[in-house]
């Protein structure tokens, strides 16, 4: 029986979802950094602040203290609302507060659930946003075979399943995520270089 991506995401080790919850919120964050360079609204730091705590305590754990409430507020202040916002770009921005939210939520809980539903974040954020653009005046099959076979749809799907293929071969040999694994993880999202809609990551 293969494995759809949810289900293999629930099969690994609850330290190594957290890895693969990070990295897609990481991908997402260059939505909302667009969002607010167009608009003014909000601020992409605390995002990024929640998300570098993250990525320490992902390999070190119980060594560092991350007020995960705290961080969710932070990114709550800044989420965006569609009301008031009459742009496509808004959905995505608040997409990635969402995962992000989601990610603190299952931290804080201690709830692999909240880390794979970060991936179903991703997944249907990718698909409205095709649905709010070149499915917009189509009807429900054309909208439907679009999101099916739509490159963003399907590099979405081969992104999730190639970095769990990665997470899965390491979490066979190291049952905590290392230092190095982290920094391999955030290199491979630099060097993709595109959020999961295909907006450019910002030059640091």
């Amino acid at each position: 029986m293969v494995l759809n991506t949810f289900e293999r995401i629930r099969a690994l080790p609850m330290a190594y979802q957290t890895v693969m919850a990070l990295y897609l919120c990481q991908r997402m964050v260059p939505n909302y950094e667009l969002f607010h360079h167009v608009t003014g609204f909000g601020d992409p730091k605390p995002l990024q602040g929640a998300l570098n705590a993250c990525w320490d305590w992902a390999w070190q754990g119980k060594a560092v203290k991350v007020n995960f409430a705290r961080w969710q507020e932070k990114v709550d202040d800044v989420t965006p609302s569609e009301h008031g916002h009459d742009m496509l770009g808004v959905y995505p921005a608040m997409d990635a507060c969402t995962a992000i939210s989601t990610l603190l939520q299952g931290f804080m809980d201690q709830n692999s659930a909240d880390l794979v539903s970060v991936a179903k974040v991703s997944q249907a954020s990718v698909a409205k946003f095709l649905e709010l653009t070149e499915g917009a005046d189509m009807d429900a099959q054309e909208r439907r075979k679009l999101l099916r076979e739509h490159e963003l749809a399907q590099y979405e799907i081969e992104v999730q399943q190639a970095i769990l293929n990665y997470l899965e071969t390491v979490a066979e040999h190291e049952p905590q995520p290392s230092q190095t694994l982290v920094r391999q993880v955030r290199d491979m999202i630099a060097d993709e270089g595109v959020s999961n809609i295909g907006v450019s990551m910002a030059e640091e």
